[in-house]
């Protein structure tokens, strides 16, 4: 098993000022550090971040999105769908560049935007025939795709993990899975770790964040974070566990998140205390 966390906490845009951050999350423990690529323009600036991370002995993981409509993948307009498959494809460079093991996130619609029913069959094949163009590619560069499932309020494409897996059978490529999130799951699933379980034993889990119902500290609120790390040690999962927490140092994304007052004293509380947790979860603590 190996503990990441989502620099999300600290930017949007990660560059080498983050530096001594990343040194710290070193010394605590962490086994790698998982990238936000939003900005997918310069693949040389992941090359060398990659490099910086590389002689820090930290490994990455990728976490990107669809940006807005007008790149969608489930829409009517071929146009945005070929601008979705056109950003996806150079976030999979950067992701090589950067040197990336897993491209997580929701990558297969806008977050916010909603049709006011759930997806329907035709956004759904839409989808799946941009993502059917993408996973080869990104397997190419030695990345395992994964795909978020997220709540409600978030989008309305794939919100359980049932939704998530009924897609994939649908997507047909194996090379791509479920990204399974404790704070998603915390809203949306009526048993979640059942429902991670039922991930594992389609062989369709391939990452999971570790985030509390409130966005802070794991281990400090009341999604089943425990009874979720010891399910995947009882089963055999030996991939990430990465912590998502958000703060209001990027106001867009406490914006978007809906992060609306402090959820931890500072962003060390949030590593050195859920490091110490997911660790001493998975020991039987």
């Amino acid at each position: 098993m190996k503990v990441g966390i989502n620099l999300l906490l600290w930017t949007g845009h990660v560059t080498e000022e983050l530096a001594p951050q990343f040194r710290a999350l070193k010394e605590t423990g962490f086994d790698g550090v998982e990238v936000p690529i939003f900005d997918a323009s310069d693949p040389g600036h992941y090359a060398r971040l990659g490099k910086l991370l590389d002689d820090l002995g930290l490994a990455r993981t990728v976490t990107t999105t669809i940006p807005d409509p007008a790149h969608d993948p489930t829409s009517t307009d071929r146009a945005a769908r070929q601008a979705g498959h056109d950003h996806l494809a150079r976030v999979v460079d950067c992701c090589a560049a950067l040197g990336a093991e897993v491209l997580a996130g929701p990558w297969y619609q806008p977050l916010g935007v909603f049709s006011g029913t759930g997806a329907s069959q035709g956004e759904l094949e839409r989808c799946a025939e941009v993502h059917r163009r993408i996973v080869p590619r990104a397997q190419a560069a030695g990345l395992t795709c994964a795909l978020e499932v997220l709540n409600r309020f978030e989008c309305y494409m794939l919100n359980t993990v049932d939704q998530a897996s009924a897609y994939l059978d649908l997507l047909g490529e194996p090379g791509i899975g479920i990204h399974f999130d404790t704070f998603h799951a915390h809203i949306e699933e009526r048993d979640s770790v059942a429902a991670v379980t039922a991930a594992w034993n389609r062989g369709q889990l391939k990452h999971v964040h570790i985030s509390e119902n409130d966005r802070g500290v794991p281990g400090k609120g009341q999604a089943r974070i425990a009874e979720t790390i010891h399910a995947l040690k009882a089963l055999g999962y030996d991939e990430w566990l990465t912590i998502e927490a958000f703060g209001g140092s990027v106001p867009d994304l406490a914006a978007a998140t809906r992060i609306w007052r402090p959820l931890f004293a500072s962003e060390q509380e949030v590593y050195s205390e859920g490091h110490r947790y997911i660790r001493s979860c998975w020991e039987g603590e």
